[in-house]
């Protein structure tokens, strides 16, 4: 069976959609999702998403990791998701819609190419050694660093992923420089296995983290540089909870077509 699909990016972070509405696609297995998302073998991609019908909603979002197993709340790829719904027609500028860590309100621009992602809310950050873990719908760990350009982020995030700590369910590494007014941050994802050139729900992670570490407290604006482009974290502190967290940035198509599944 041959099946449409939209290949999109967002801060070079990239993603297989496809536009299951009619639920042509049911029960992808790891292989297939793995193979979809290789990127000498199939289309190549950080993750796929299905974009399907739910009650109450614009639309539900089901998301792959590239390893083939379902993942949690992937940022990019959920500000690509809408673009792929405003392309699709199914919304013009605003949308309510359904990820697997709850709904989710966003805002796209006119031109359909800069997505306001609003995240969950978060209380909980805690500690692990000098380091913050905190949850913005993926597990993240942030470790401010140092000549983050020339750090070996594989090696290092692939350790602090497979230690005795996190080895059963994994977690996603950052490593958080300042940069002007914000930070430059680089990520080892886990369901990936490798560093991306963007995580979404990462560098949400590191904007509230910092925040935390210098005690910033109000509404706050925290720009982010990627290795795939720049990011922009807007959010509300009040010292208890952290609130309005919106996961700005570009979603672009890069190409679509049909593949054999």
């Amino acid at each position: 069976m041959n099946i449409k699909f939209y290949k999109y990016q967002g801060a070079g972070n990239d993603f297989i959609l496809i536009d299951n509405r009619e639920g042509i696609v049911n029960q992808l297995n790891k292989e297939t999702v793995a193979k979809l998302c290789d990127r000498r073998f199939g289309i190549g991609g950080d993750g796929l998403m299905l974009l399907e019908n739910l009650e109450g909603y614009d639309f539900k979002m089901v998301y792959y990791n590239a390893d083939g197993n379902e993942g949690s709340m992937c940022g990019n790829g959920g500000r690509c998701i809408v673009a792929f719904a405003k392309n699709l027609g199914i919304i013009h500028d605003v949308t309510n819609f359904l990820a697997t860590d709850g709904p989710h309100y966003a805002k796209i621009s006119e031109e359909g190419n800069w997505v306001s992602l609003q995240m969950i809310d978060v209380t909980d950050i805690s500690k692990d050694g000098d380091a913050y873990v905190l949850n913005t719908g993926s597990p993240h760990y942030v470790k401010v660093a140092s000549d983050l350009e020339i750090k070996d982020v594989y090696n290092e995030g692939y350790a602090i992923r497979n230690n005795a700590t996190y080895k059963a369910d994994g977690i996603n590494v950052n490593f958080a420089e300042k940069n002007g007014e914000g930070y430059f941050v680089r990520t080892f994802e886990r369901g990936v296995e490798n560093e991306t050139y963007a995580c979404g729900t990462g560098v949400t992670a590191v904007a509230l983290a910092m925040a935390k570490h210098n005690r910033q407290f109000g509404t706050i604006s925290t720009p982010i540089k990627v290795l795939g482009g720049n990011l922009n974290i807007r959010f509300d502190n009040d010292g208890e909870k952290f609130s309005n967290i919106f996961l700005e940035g570009p979603a672009e198509l890069v190409f679509d077509g049909e593949i054999e599944l």
